[in-house]
């Protein structure tokens, strides 16, 4: 049975999954403006050329902005509670939505460094998360 929390890869999504999978981050990079964007998507969300190939990001970010989220009846996410939703700008520059990990919500601060980290999601997908930076290499 299919999971209605979980999303469901296509062609273009395909390859991010796969890397997530493995424990990398990929953005998009524009061939005809160099620009990188996330989400996974056949053409440039600036320029619309459909010259975009995935590329590896670094895996450092800043926090942007987050939300502590207490009440969510909804399945899965009633037994994550409390959570923290948040959008992390990449240091490739595009920012994405995700979850923040590793540390009590209070101590978050917009502007903190960040990396990313990977949790599984099922057997297929993993979901890229982030927790604060420790200084040391992401992976």
């Amino acid at each position: 049975m299919t999971r209605a929390d979980l999303p469901t890869p296509d062609d273009e999504s395909r390859p991010y999954w796969d890397a997530a999978r493995e424990g990398r981050l990929l953005v998009a990079r524009c061939g005809a403006c160099g620009r990188a964007h996330h989400y996974p998507r056949p053409f440039c969300p600036f320029c619309w050329s459909t010259e975009v190939a995935p590329e590896r990001a670094s895996g450092h970010a800043t926090l942007y902005t987050h939300s502590t989220v207490y009440m969510n009846d909804l399945a899965p996410f009633a037994e994550r509670l409390p959570y923290v939703a948040a959008l992390v700008e990449l240091e490739e520059g595009p920012r994405l939505m995700t979850n923040i990990v590793g540390c009590d919500p209070a101590d978050l601060r917009i502007g903190m460094p960040l990396e990313a980290d990977f949790i599984p999601l099922d057997d297929e997908l993993t979901a890229t998360v982030f927790r604060p930076a420790t200084g040391g290499p992401t992976r």
